[in-house]
């Protein structure tokens, strides 16, 4: 018995997965507020009615989306702002840290960059609540630099916030260069560069 319900969990996750997988290849061209509870269906080879055993509704499934693209993302994003190194290696892991996901997750990226002020607000809602995660983790790892001696906590949530809109924007400028020649994403590199290096010197002034 333990074998068959064992079968049929795998199965079901499969198929969740599938409906998952599916919507974000059709929204590589379109919104979610647009997409189809049928095209999705459609595209996995289900009944509409299949889906209502795994999501609520289409902003059900956006939910479970941003779950994927952003919930395992932590351990990278807090290794962007690692202690480790000083300020010009941190930047360049961080730049390289993002590229990689831009390139290896290019779909997931391209979704939440659309869908961070959509129209389907329980997905809007559960973006601001991976990125507010996120800013509490990266405070956490700028309270560990002696840089933070004699900052109160709202400042150094208001930087963790300046570092994560930031990736957020380097993330974007690679996903636009994804195609573009090589001297192009050059560009994006050193613009990036330049951008995590003014948030990094107004740090270390931010007492003076």
């Amino acid at each position: 018995m333990s074998h068959t319900l064992g079968i049929r969990q795998a199965q079901k996750q499969k198929t969740r997965q599938a409906f998952l997988d599916a919507a974000l290849a059709l929204l590589e061209e379109q919104s979610l507020s647009s997409l189809g509870l049928r095209e999705v269906t459609r595209a996995v080879g289900v009944a509409p009615t299949a889906f209502y055993r795994h999501f609520r509704s289409t902003a059900d499934l956006g939910v479970a989306l941003v779950d994927e693209a952003l919930g395992s993302l932590h351990p990278m994003v807090r290794t962007t702002v690692s202690t480790a190194g000083d300020s010009g290696e941190r930047i360049t892991r961080a730049i390289e840290l993002i590229a990689h996901h831009v390139d290896t997750h290019p779909a997931h990226v391209r979704f939440i960059a659309r869908e961070r002020h959509g129209g389907v607000q329980p997905v809007r809602e559960a973006i601001q609540a991976q990125l507010a995660r996120f800013a509490e983790e990266v405070k956490t790892e700028l309270a560990k630099d002696p840089q933070a001696e004699g900052w109160n906590e709202d400042d150094v949530l208001m930087l963790a916030h300046l570092y994560v809109d930031q990736m957020l924007i380097t993330a974007s400028l690679f996903l636009e260069s994804l195609d573009a020649p090589e001297d192009e994403r050059e560009r994006v590199t050193q613009r990036a560069t330049r951008q995590m290096r003014l948030i990094s010197i107004g740090r270390r002034h931010w007492l003076d």
